[in-house]
Protein backbone atom coordinates (compact mmCIF):
# COMPACT_ATOMS: atom_id res chain seq x y z
CA UNK A 1 0.00 0.00 0.00
CA UNK A 2 1.18 3.33 -0.96
CA UNK A 3 0.26 7.02 -1.58
CA UNK A 4 1.63 9.80 -4.48
CA UNK A 5 1.26 13.02 -4.06
CA UNK A 6 0.63 14.99 -7.56
CA UNK A 7 1.30 18.74 -6.54
CA UNK A 8 0.73 19.52 -3.01
CA UNK A 9 -2.07 16.63 -3.38
CA UNK A 10 -2.36 13.11 -2.25
CA UNK A 11 -3.91 10.71 -4.70
CA UNK A 12 -4.63 6.94 -5.03
CA UNK A 13 -5.23 6.74 -1.35
CA UNK A 14 -5.62 2.85 -1.08
CA UNK A 15 -9.25 1.71 0.80
CA UNK A 16 -10.86 -0.99 1.82
CA UNK A 17 -14.59 -1.78 1.96
CA UNK A 18 -16.52 -2.08 4.62
CA UNK A 19 -19.66 -4.41 5.25
CA UNK A 20 -22.02 -2.00 3.72
CA UNK A 21 -19.96 -1.27 0.65
CA UNK A 22 -18.61 2.00 1.66
CA UNK A 23 -15.11 2.21 0.75
CA UNK A 24 -12.92 3.81 3.58
CA UNK A 25 -9.19 5.35 3.29
CA UNK A 26 -6.87 3.10 5.05
CA UNK A 27 -4.31 6.05 5.64
CA UNK A 28 -5.65 9.17 7.90
CA UNK A 29 -4.42 12.06 9.77
CA UNK A 30 -4.48 11.90 13.40
CA UNK A 31 -4.99 14.67 15.76
CA UNK A 32 -3.99 13.62 19.00
CA UNK A 33 -2.44 15.48 21.87
CA UNK A 34 -3.62 19.13 19.29
CA UNK A 35 -4.55 22.16 20.88
CA UNK A 36 -7.58 23.45 19.44
CA UNK A 37 -5.80 26.02 17.24
CA UNK A 38 -3.58 23.28 15.75
CA UNK A 39 -6.47 20.55 15.12
CA UNK A 40 -8.83 23.18 13.42
CA UNK A 41 -6.10 24.52 10.72
CA UNK A 42 -4.47 21.13 10.64
CA UNK A 43 -7.42 19.28 10.01
CA UNK A 44 -8.09 22.38 7.12
CA UNK A 45 -4.62 21.58 5.56
CA UNK A 46 -4.35 17.67 5.69
CA UNK A 47 -7.88 17.58 3.82
CA UNK A 48 -6.61 20.42 1.31
CA UNK A 49 -3.58 17.92 0.83
CA UNK A 50 -5.71 15.03 0.10
CA UNK A 51 -6.35 13.24 3.26
CA UNK A 52 -10.04 12.24 3.35
CA UNK A 53 -10.10 10.33 7.23
CA UNK A 54 -9.94 12.59 10.00
CA UNK A 55 -9.07 10.63 13.38
CA UNK A 56 -9.93 12.56 16.41
CA UNK A 57 -11.40 11.24 20.51
CA UNK A 58 -13.51 12.13 22.83
CA UNK A 59 -10.48 12.52 25.05
CA UNK A 60 -8.47 14.33 22.94
CA UNK A 61 -10.83 17.40 23.39
CA UNK A 62 -10.32 19.09 20.37
CA UNK A 63 -13.54 17.44 18.42
CA UNK A 64 -14.94 20.63 18.09
CA UNK A 65 -12.17 22.10 16.05
CA UNK A 66 -12.07 19.26 14.04
CA UNK A 67 -15.04 20.56 13.04
CA UNK A 68 -14.34 23.87 12.25
CA UNK A 69 -10.99 22.49 10.13
CA UNK A 70 -13.74 20.37 7.84
CA UNK A 71 -15.69 23.30 7.87
CA UNK A 72 -12.78 26.00 6.48
CA UNK A 73 -11.37 23.04 4.15
CA UNK A 74 -14.24 23.34 1.58
CA UNK A 75 -14.05 19.68 0.87
CA UNK A 76 -18.11 18.36 0.74
CA UNK A 77 -18.69 16.79 4.21
CA UNK A 78 -19.94 13.51 2.38
CA UNK A 79 -16.52 13.20 1.03
CA UNK A 80 -14.57 13.07 4.22
CA UNK A 81 -14.61 10.11 7.16
CA UNK A 82 -14.19 11.08 10.54
CA UNK A 83 -13.51 8.30 13.40
CA UNK A 84 -13.74 9.06 16.94
CA UNK A 85 -13.06 7.00 20.20
CA UNK A 86 -15.68 6.88 22.52
CA UNK A 87 -15.56 7.22 26.66
CA UNK A 88 -15.06 4.12 28.01
CA UNK A 89 -18.39 5.23 30.32
CA UNK A 90 -19.85 5.59 26.42
CA UNK A 91 -19.09 1.86 25.38
CA UNK A 92 -22.95 0.97 25.35
CA UNK A 93 -25.27 1.10 22.02
CA UNK A 94 -27.38 3.94 23.42
CA UNK A 95 -24.85 5.78 25.47
CA UNK A 96 -22.85 5.63 21.70
CA UNK A 97 -25.38 7.62 19.97
CA UNK A 98 -25.92 10.13 22.35
CA UNK A 99 -22.00 10.60 22.88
Amino acid sequence: MSYTCKGDHMTNIPTITLSNGTKIPTLGFGVFQMSQEEAEQSVATALATGYRLIDTAASYQNEEAVGRGIQHSGVPRDEIFVTSKLWIADASYEKAKQA
